[in-house]
């Protein structure tokens, strides 16, 4: 289709221009970023148009526009897209149609510095996502899915003690999966993972959607607690998405120069 049937098609017909330019964005939901746009959005001229694209923890913003020459069609969205991407900064990821785990990936490789992962709740799933990108084991260590305790304490050193007071899905017991998993795999950054995906397992105190993630380098470490109210299957995701934003995050606040 791509290099067949769609070049023949251009050579009998003459087709109108459809650009797109898109800003991905994560942290924040899409009601707030209407609200962020809504002098913005009335501003564009008729024949561009704003487009809202949800995901698990990210909203895409995408400006179409269409005309008859494709560079005059570019030159034209381009303000109103530099525009925006300046209005929404605050949770601009990228000002590319590319996801968190190419996001990840590209700091990563730009700096020199390698990551891994320990997962209990994802199952893995994080590491699925930076796997599924071509060239990840430049930057990519490994994964420990520690789903059981003893997982935890023999693979990555997370004390009995900690596990007994705390439980699985707890800060204390992230940190420990952080710092253990930074020794393990002996990566520069890790990002750790422990909550309730449901549909059951949840309690009064921790309820079923609570997540406890835990970034680290070898001289900081901080957490995160999400609350997530989905089904099992969207709380994977969107712990995996606010896992890789929030250890992004981390890496652009404690950058190094390459080695």
């Amino acid at each position: 289709m791509i290099d067949k049937v769609i070049p023949e098609i251009l050579l009998e017909f003459k087709m109108p221009a459809i650009v797109h330019k898109t800003a991905f964005t994560a942290g924040i939901g899409e009601s707030m970023l209407a609200e962020m746009l809504k002098e913005f959005e009335p501003s564009l001229p008729a024949h561009i148009k704003l487009a809202y694209l949800p995901n698990y923890g990210m909203v895409k913003l995408r400006l179409t526009t269409i005309g008859n020459n494709k560079e005059e069609v570019e030159k034209e969205l381009l303000p109103f897209f530099e525009k925006m991407m300046t209005i929404v900064k605050e949770y601009l990821v990228s000002d590319e149609d590319e996801g968190l785990e190419v996001v990840v990936g590209k700091i990563l490789k730009e700096k020199g510095k390698t990551m891994g992962t320990a997962e209990s709740c994802t199952g893995g799933y994080i590491a699925h996502l930076i796997t599924s990108i071509a060239g990840s084991s430049a930057y990519y260590n490994g994964s420990v899915v520690s789903y059981s305790y003893e997982a935890k304490e023999n693979i990555l050193g997370v004390k009995k003690e900690t596990l007994e007071k705390t439980g699985a899905v707890s800060e204390e017991t992230v940190l420990e999966m952080a710092n253990g998993a930074l020794k393990t795999l002996k990566a520069d950054y890790v990002v750790a993972v422990s909550g309730i995906m449901g549909p059951d397992g949840g309690t009064e105190d921790k309820p079923v959607g609570t997540v406890w993630l835990a970034v680290a380098n070898e001289t900081k470490t901080e957490t995160l607690k999400l609350n997530l109210r989905f089904d099992r299957q969207r709380n994977i995701g969107m712990t995996a998405a606010n896992a890789l934003n929030f250890l992004r995050k981390f890496i652009l606040k404690n950058q190094e120069s390459p080695d």
